[in-house]
């Protein structure tokens, strides 16, 4: 039997793809979410267990039936103007909910935990791209919950056998390659997803927030990375750890970035519609450039992405949009 794996937010839109990725691999997986945001038809492989981290009873029989031998944790809010708004909202939920999380971990024996955490923790960065050896910044209450959650596994692994990966996302994008799960949060914030909703008339225009920065064409840039490739991160970070792997941290990017014009321009292409733009303020929280170092997860985790293409990302997103019914 292959490894027992629980996975917090795994009804999600990137737990679904690692959940997949696991379960075409062998793994046996549980998904362990509170449908906030996630979906049960997006659970591909193994149970779904409904309930919040902050159910400390149901997480712990969860944990004494499943018996997991590695968890990964995906359940986060993420959404950095409604942290800005309503930062209790996210220390509650990012931090006080991983540190129960944490705490069963240790309870029950679990010595092996993969962390979704963010380029957010760089906030806005002296250098690019960034390594993992910059420093914290973070300029919005997003990037500190995961700044918190970050220090307490460093914590908790120097002294108990526990040991960790946290892997800083950049901007995940793009969906399945056969379609079967994508983006389906209702409030979608992702700029592709955005972008595709407004080709197909989901939304009458799309915004964007500056014009103004210090970057090429005034736009903030980012580091896109396909949905599938972070999923195969996950498996080889789980990979490194039951291999006997030390704790450590991760930059998920493919190195280079795109600027919002250019992602527009580029979705244009792709879906064949000119479809309205309006430019508008600057958003509180955003760095005007977030692009990735990954040499590290190449070079210790072997990585090697296979979706490295900004005109395949954003057409497996509007293949995906066009078969959901969500505005």
């Amino acid at each position: 039997m292959k490894t027992r794996v629980l996975v917090t937010g795994g009804a999600g839109y990137i737990g679904s793809h690692v959940v997949k990725s696991l379960g075409e691999r062998g793994y046996n997986v549980l998904t362990y979410d509170n449908l906030s945001y996630g979906h049960r038809d997006a659970v591909l492989y193994g149970e779904l267990v409904v309930a919040d981290l902050s159910d400390r009873e149901t997480l712990s029989k969860t944990f004494e039936f499943f018996k997991p031998e590695a968890v990964m944790h995906f359940a986060a809010y993420i959404v950095v103007p409604e942290s800005v708004r309503e930062p209790a909202k996210y220390y509650k939920n990012n931090f006080c909910n991983t540190l129960n999380l944490v705490e069963i971990c240790l309870k029950y024996g679990v010595k092996k935990f993969i962390f979704s955490s963010s380029a957010a923790v760089y906030g806005i960065p002296e250098t690019s791209p960034i390594t993992e050896e910059a420093s914290f910044n973070p300029i919005n209450p997003y990037g500190r919950s995961k700044v918190m959650v970050e220090n307490l596994l460093s914590d908790v692994a120097a002294v108990n056998d526990f040991r960790y990966v946290s892997l800083r996302y950049f901007n995940v994008a793009g969906a399945d390659s056969k379609g079967r799960l994508g983006q389906k949060r209702k409030d979608a914030t992702h700029l592709i997803t955005l972008a595709v909703k407004t080709a197909l008339g989901k939304r009458p225009y799309l915004e964007i927030y500056g014009t103004d920065y210090p970057t090429k064409d005034g736009t903030c840039i980012r580091d896109y990375i396909h949905v599938d490739d972070i999923a195969d991160v996950h498996i080889l970070a789980l990979e490194y750890l039951l291999q006997g792997g030390k704790s450590d941290i991760f930059n998920c990017g493919y190195g280079y970035g795109y600027s919002v014009r250019e992602v527009v321009e580029m979705t244009k292409k792709v879906t064949g519609v000119n479809f309205k733009v309006i430019e508008t303020m600057r958003r509180e929280g955003d760095p005007p450039e977030l692009v990735a170092d990954s040499t590290k997860l190449k070079n210790i985790l072997g990585w090697m992405p296979k979706y490295d293409d900004l005109q395949y990302i954003i057409k497996t997103a509007f293949e995906w949009e066009k078969k959901i019914n969500i505005i």
